[in-house]
């Protein structure tokens, strides 16, 4: 069951492992669900056959899921991630199941990085730091093992998450790119995500 099938609002942090080898991943995935009380949110293969899971719940429990995780990934582990207090927007964009109410947006924001986990702590970072809109992000599926991450807002508050965002994937060594459109044209839209 994922965090989804809840009536109950999202947990409070997560944690997310990005793997080079798929089999390996499924048995992470069990293990990190055996023990600890956490919920799963997503386990598949991603490009360029890789892996990652990502589970949430409480801080303690994700905290023992994730160092589970990472002894039974070993060498398998390409990157690790885990976010305490997650800001709510995180959720819907990683799932891609955000509201697209695009037709106001004085700017975009798109955050492109080599490495799913350092985005998704990017994603936390870019819907604190100021008033933005989530759009999406793909994560390493038709990709080539990249994720990207799509926000709108002012033009101010735009570049201020994509700083934060930015810093967060740079100290990694990971960003391929940053871009921020002003007023972009609504044909735009239609073919994001």
């Amino acid at each position: 069951m994922t965090w989804r099938s809840y009536d109950e609002p999202p947990p409070p942090a997560l944690a997310l492992i990005e793997l080079s080898s798929i089999a390996r991943g499924m048995h992470v995935t069990d293990a990190m669900l055996k023990v600890a009380d956490v919920k799963l949110v997503m386990s598949r293969s991603i490009c360029s056959g890789k892996f990652m899971v990502m589970v949430a719940g409480e801080q303690s429990e994700v905290e023992a899921s994730l160092q589970e995780g990472v002894e039974v990934s070993a060498e398998c582990t390409i990157d690790t991630v885990r976010i305490d207090n997650v800001h709510p927007a995180v959720y819907p964009a990683v799932s891609s199941t955000v509201n697209l109410g695009m037709k106001d947006a004085k700017a975009l924001g798109i955050l492109e990085s080599f490495s799913v986990a350092s985005l998704v702590e990017a994603v936390d970072k870019v819907a604190k730091e100021a008033n933005v809109d989530m759009v999406g992000c793909r994560l390493a599926m038709a990709l080539g093992g990249k994720a990207y991450l799509i926000f709108t807002g002012d033009v101010e508050a735009v570049s201020m998450s994509m700083d934060a965002g930015a810093e967060v994937v740079e100290e990694r060594g990971l960003l391929v790119n940053k871009v921020i459109i002003p007023d972009p044209r609504p044909e735009l839209f239609r073919t994001l995500i």
